[in-house]
């Protein structure tokens, strides 16, 4: 899928759910007022959450507050530590109206979902949670640039692979590659045009990488490599950008699959890999080196 059909279809959607209308299905109420509504129900909340909740400026948020406040879907209480600052709750009326909004999209949606089979409910629902915490994805990564690796990057990528090692007691006592020498020279060992390395940077400062090399010993197979991220880069979606990355690059470049080795004391590594459609199989591909990891997973192309 190219930028401009994800765009194209994107807008077809906002258009046949009716987000460009004034009124959210019969009731006099804007999509933003809605949800608004929709986020009063778990609870008060002040206007600057309720703008974070909406991702909308605090001005619009203040706005449709108000409109609900004249509407008496809502009334306003003190905050119970800030004495400069109210919360909005959903007053009686406003619980009962959202009710009976919530019946008619739920009542809508279950159209829909019936123009489905289970197959493809499954599909969408994963689908969609997906593409949502892409979306999540890319906006905490705004502030850091990923590119590919430099001589100049060798010593720190290697120092932030032995240190993030260290502290998942992946040393090399135990079979793992702690000790490998290449560390010390990544630029150089993924120059060769089937193999890359990226690395991630925000000013200037490198906080981990990942790359992708022929698998040595497996003609015409890859092995996803040296996957290592500093705490600041954790939860914001950056294994995934690499990973995901990494097997795109390696596609182009004719592989039959791709290759990894890890182990479970890296749950959420195991976990994204199953994500990304590894398989775990029996025996090792290859001749990695890495005796100390137990999982062995292979995704073909």
């Amino acid at each position: 899928m190219q930028p401009q059909q994800l765009r194209q279809l994107s807008r077809h959607l906002v258009r046949q759910l009716g987000m460009l209308n004034n009124q959210c299905g019969t009731f006099a109420l804007t999509p933003v007022q809605a949800h608004t509504l929709i986020e009063l129900e778990q609870g008060p909340c002040s206007v600057n959450q309720m703008a974070i909740l909406l991702k909308v400026d605090k001005s619009n948020a203040s706005r449709n507050l108000a409109m609900l406040l004249n509407q008496d879907l809502i009334t306003t209480i003190s905050h119970p530590t800030d004495r400069r600052s109210q919360l909005s709750q959903l007053t009686t009326t406003g619980q009962q109206v959202l009710q009976q909004l919530h019946h008619q999209l739920n009542l809508n949606s279950q159209q829909i979902l019936e123009q489905l089979d289970d197959d493809e409910i499954q599909c969408l629902a994963k689908s969609l949670h997906r593409y949502s915490r892409a979306i999540t994805a890319t906006e905490q990564q705004q502030q850091y640039n990923v590119r590919s690796i430099t001589p100049l990057d060798n010593a720190a990528i290697a120092t932030i692979i032995r240190n993030v090692s260290m502290e998942y007691g992946l040393t090399s006592d135990k079979g793992y590659g702690f000790s490998d020498p290449t560390l010390d020279n990544m630029a150089e060992i993924y120059q060769p045009e089937m193999n890359h390395y990226w690395v991630i940077e925000k000013d200037h400062h490198i906080l981990g990488g990942g790359g992708i090399a022929a698998l040595a010993g497996q003609d015409g197979w890859c092995e996803l490599q040296k996957m290592y991220f500093l705490p600041e880069l954790r939860g914001k979606g950056f294994a995934r950008k690499i990973a995901v990355q990494a097997l795109k690059f390696a596609r182009q470049q004719g592989y039959k699959g791709c290759y990894l080795e890890t182990t479970a004391v890296l749950k959420e590594a195991v976990d994204l890999y199953l994500s990304l459609g590894f398989v775990e199989i029996p025996q090792r591909m290859g001749n990695t080196g890495h005796g100390g990891c137990e999982i062995k997973m292979i995704k073909t192309f």
